[in-house]
């Protein structure tokens, strides 16, 4: 079975789907762009999750590349995936830590058994990462991965991402 790839220009906390990705940043204890939305829409459940996950095994905060769930709180979605994704650099190549983070949260996503999964563009935003190759790498790994996840939504911020995304998706 193949995973069907959707496109919607939106507020990614506005997502009916089984599971959220937050693009979070290591602390998993809030931040701007999509993690503070999530983290503002989804109420403090998703803050008290986040801080039993970093006393009990993430003390020094989330790797990049890693993915880890918690509940949605007020969010629509049955469950938040973290991941955090790697600050661009023009002197390293961090493609590989970008792509985990998209295979992850499906690997995440299939333990929890959802079947729609829901994700920003991940390092787009403060983490500098050029649009273009961003959307490649998302869309090049959720398409290799195998995965029992029916859908995944990109939910994109603005035209101009919704643009470069729809011309990488059939």
């Amino acid at each position: 079975m193949s995973t069907s790839l959707t496109l919607i220009q939106g507020d990614i906390t506005e997502q009916a789907v089984d599971a959220v990705v937050n693009a979070a940043n290591s602390s998993l204890l809030g931040g701007g762009g999509v993690d503070g939305a999530i983290h503002r829409r989804g109420g403090p459940e998703i803050l008290d999750a986040c801080r039993d996950l970093r006393a009990a095994q993430y003390g020094g905060g989330l790797p990049t590349g890693q993915a880890v769930a918690t509940t949605a709180g007020l969010l629509p979605a049955r469950w938040v995936i973290h991941t955090v994704g790697p600050v661009y650099s023009e002197t390293e190549d961090r493609s590989a830590l970008l792509a985990s983070c998209y295979r992850e949260s499906l690997r995440i996503a299939d333990e929890l058994g959802a079947r729609t999964v829901a994700f920003p563009a991940i390092s787009t935003g403060v983490y500098r990462w050029p649009m273009e190759e961003a959307a490649r790498i998302a869309v090049e790994t959720v398409r290799d991965t195998e995965t029992a996840v029916e859908e995944v939504r990109f939910v994109l911020f603005d035209e101009q991402a919704y643009a470069v995304f729809a011309a990488l998706v059939d």
